[in-house]
């Protein structure tokens, strides 16, 4: 099925993009300082998966990172949709009235949706609390939206494997719902750690190796789908 191949070619660049984008502009920051103008925003010897000494904001924000960074996640968005809707067809095409596909479309392309908003945001400054609150309800959104999409994905495809069966490899499936379920108990777990002040590097830790779990998924996709070309 075209589709399948289209969703699998799609996936791996949703992996890569903002892995890649993320990363570069971290080695940028920690290893080329000369390149920023402003040095209160150099980093020095941090590898925040382990250490979370700065967020992922922190490093992407500054000239000339979000030059790097904004791009890819313009591209990024835009390939998400097409993922959600390629996935939409590809249920409907094995079961048209599946009772979760509008729900993961909506969630999916809603998470795609706010990761425009949250890149187009970052790096504008206003001493403003609302403004500040904004900023995070952004960012939460984005990561409930895409989790509850990647849940009731998984939950569909479970639904119809064994139509599937000829065509997927459900080891990489199971692995996804390890994932998912692995992330929705960690974002359940964090939420009094986020609400309460102090714990700034575990927090920072934290976002950057969520943010790796999330794209992973996609990862997971392009194996998950046999390739029948």
């Amino acid at each position: 099925m075209d589709k399948i191949q289209k969703a699998r070619s799609i996936s791996i660049w949703i992996f890569i993009i903002p892995f890649l984008a993320v990363n570069i502009c971290l080695l940028l920051i920690n290893e080329f300082q000369w390149i920023f103008p402003n040095q209160e925003d150099i980093i020095h010897n941090a590898f925040p998966y382990f250490d979370g000494q700065a967020s992922i904001s922190r490093t992407v924000r500054p000239y000339p990172n979000w030059l790097i960074f904004k791009p890819a996640m313009f591209l990024t968005s835009f390939l998400l949709i097409k993922y959600w809707l390629f996935n939409k067809e590809i249920v409907q095409h094995f079961k048209g009235n599946h009772k979760y596909v509008k729900k993961f479309v909506f969630f999916g392309i809603a998470s795609a949706i706010v990761l425009v908003l949250h890149s187009i945001f970052l790096g504008i400054k206003f001493d403003n609390d609302l403004y500040k609150l904004f900023r995070r309800v952004i960012m939460l959104s984005f990561i409930i939206f895409e989790i509850v999409a990647q849940a009731y994905l998984v939950a569909t495809l479970y639904s119809l494997k064994d139509k599937l069966k000829n065509i997927i490899n459900e080891k990489y499936l199971k692995i996804k719902l390890i994932l998912v379920s692995t992330l929705i108990i960690v974002a359940i777990v964090s939420i009094p750690l986020i609400s309460l002040p102090g714990n700034k590097f575990l927090k920072h830790a934290l976002e950057w190796d969520f943010f790796l779990g999330v794209i992973s998924f996609y990862l997971l996709t392009f194996l998950m789908w046999k390739n029948k070309n």
